[in-house]
């Protein structure tokens, strides 16, 4: 619009003036609070059904239209975070897999922001990780951090583990393909607890095609795994050897060292219902 016909718009959806509102010696109404203008003249010559003049925002008037504006952002915003994470995670305890609850004692977390920082430069380049290190030092967590960051930067991510996609691809025959290209069509598919899917030779081949296919993709993958970077390198086959040398191609080793967060969580119950049950003992 140019300006004369955005004046015209304003002028169409004015509002009424405030009891506190005063004429100015230029003749133009004026916001009793802000004492900003609410009215500019038509440039020299034009006027609208015998007006010389049209509303115009004050200061007051701005400041509740921007922050009318900023909350239906933030809710649109919001509504697109939970869509995200409706249709990205298999399990909803994933949603709470955020830097914010992060206990820090995961020595590699810096990491994993930095991998949400530099998305742009992350997903151009193709780069992938896979997370190995001992059961229980948080990988899974580790992964769902970048998930939850990145959806709420609206980057749509899939977080999924191959038992899972295994069983979808049984019960869909026909969609095989379909299913595949969808889990592709992610910025970013994460695959947790690679390893721990049944070994059956239709398994590794549904593996296998999957792998295959988010490589050819080009697209950034992350794999969570309990197997050690030794067993990843020297397979036990050549079906496993396909598999494990197409994800060291597409995905840097990332070795996940922190303290066994399970084995600390159930010592801390232990200690807990060992007092209670002292108190009960005591009454």
């Amino acid at each position: 619009m140019c300006d004369y016909d955005n004046a015209i718009f304003r002028l169409a959806t004015a509002q009424e003036a405030e009891p506190e509102d005063y004429t100015g010696e230029d003749g133009l109404l004026y916001c009793g609070s802000c004492r900003q203008p609410k009215e500019a003249y038509f440039p020299e010559g034009k006027t609208f059904f015998g007006r010389d003049r049209h509303p115009k925002e004050c200061d007051c008037q701005r400041k509740r239209r921007e922050t009318l504006e900023a909350r239906h952002r933030e809710y649109k915003h919001r509504e697109e975070v939970e869509r995200l994470n409706r249709k990205g995670f298999t399990d909803p305890a994933m949603r709470e897999w955020t830097f914010e609850n992060d206990n820090g004692k995961c020595p590699q977390m810096a990491k994993a922001r930095a991998y949400v920082e530099q998305w742009e430069q992350i997903k151009d380049g193709n780069h992938g990780m896979i997370l190995w290190g001992e059961v229980g030092t948080g990988k899974s967590y580790f992964a769902g951090c970048i998930a939850n960051a990145l959806m709420e930067k609206e980057v749509s991510v899939c977080m999924t583990n191959f038992a899972l996609i295994l069983n979808d691809l049984a019960a869909s025959y026909k969609d095989r393909n379909e299913y595949i290209a969808r889990l592709c069509s992610f910025p970013l598919l994460i695959l947790d607890d690679f390893g721990m899917e049944r070994g059956t030779e239709y398994g590794l081949e549904q593996v296998y095609n999957v792998i295959d296919s988010r490589y050819r993709s080009q697209k950034p993958l992350i794999v969570t795994t309990n197997l050690t970077l030794e067993e990843l390198q020297n397979p036990e086959d050549t079906a496993h050897a396909r598999i494990y040398d197409r994800l060291i191609e597409m995905c840097t080793p990332v070795c996940i060292t922190g303290e066994n967060f399970r084995k600390a969580k159930a010592q801390a119950k232990m200690e807990c219902l060992k007092m209670l049950l002292n108190r009960k003992e005591s009454l």
